[in-house]
């Protein structure tokens, strides 16, 4: 089992739209998720930052920000990007580096 973090930027004053979108998370995507190998997935927010930092679990050959080829996640990115900071392809994602992990 691999352990993966990366940050995302949300656009100020989206926090509550940021969790209830995330609460009804599309079951196809999730569904998704979980084939992929992708398990134990939070993600929190900085208010001072807007910052959210993401940590998941991964078992298969890549995390989420992987999946960026799927049309779910494509379609997902697009009905995030209105209220947080993309890259061109609407990928909201920066991978982190993992410089210390205590077991």
């Amino acid at each position: 089992m691999k352990r993966e973090a990366f940050k995302m930027f949300l656009k100020p004053g989206f926090g509550e739209e940021y969790t209830r979108r995330h609460n009804a998370i599309w079951p196809e995507l999730k569904a998704l998720l979980k084939e992929s190998g992708v398990s134990d997935y939070s993600i929190y927010l900085d208010k001072d930052t807007n910052i959210l930092f993401a940590v998941q679990k991964t078992s298969g050959e890549g995390g989420s920000q992987d999946l960026g080829d799927n049309p779910i996640v494509q379609k997902w990115w697009a009905y995030m990007a209105d209220i947080m900071e993309t890259n061109p392809d609407n990928s909201p994602v920066i991978p982190l580096p993992e410089l210390f992990y205590m077991e």
